[in-house]
């Protein structure tokens, strides 16, 4: 039947659902152990809440159905192309994926954490930094007492490595 013939209230409402974090086609989507269990968790929460929904009413709660069924699929997308980096293999004395940094500011002579991981993980508020990020790409293969320059349209901003952890 053509849709011309469906009452308005009818129609399907299709539900925008927010991508998640950019990664790059052909880019490796690292995650830390750590990265890995909290999507793993998310994945969990979801199907448990799709299941909550079904049993309730698929009829009355088709919309949210839709939703969680849309993030599902981008998060298994996610899961499945992960690739787990143990932070025990990377080198102990070198800045790569997983790494926990100390940086001091010489501007502002004070220190600072992050840590290096994947684009789903990353939160700046809790001082975690995804390895696409520009301060990432220059702490790469850094060591302790190496300074870098940081360049950012305030302008560029000098530090030294103070420790790394993994």
């Amino acid at each position: 039947m053509s849709r011309g013939f469906v009452k308005e209230g009818d129609q399907e409402e299709i539900p925008l659902v927010a991508p998640r974090a950019h990664l790059p086609n052909g880019v490796t989507n690292y995650v830390t152990p750590f990265g890995l269990k909290e999507l793993k968790q998310e994945q969990v929460l979801l199907r448990k809440e799709l299941v909550n929904l079904q049993q309730l009413s698929t009829e009355d709660n088709r919309i949210q159905i839709n939703y969680i069924k849309t993030k599902l699929r981008l998060l298994d997308e996610r899961v499945n192309s992960a690739k787990l980096v143990e932070l025990s293999d990377q080198p102990q004395n070198e800045i790569h994926f997983g790494a926990t940094v100390t940086l001091y500011k010489i501007d502002e002579g004070c220190e600072c954490k992050y840590q290096i991981v994947g684009v789903d993980e990353a939160n700046i508020s809790a001082n975690k930094v995804s390895f696409l990020s520009p301060i990432a790409k220059v702490l790469q293969n850094k060591r302790v007492g190496d300074e870098i320059t940081l360049h950012t349209p305030k302008g560029d901003r000098s530090m030294k490595v103070e420790a790394i952890k993994y």
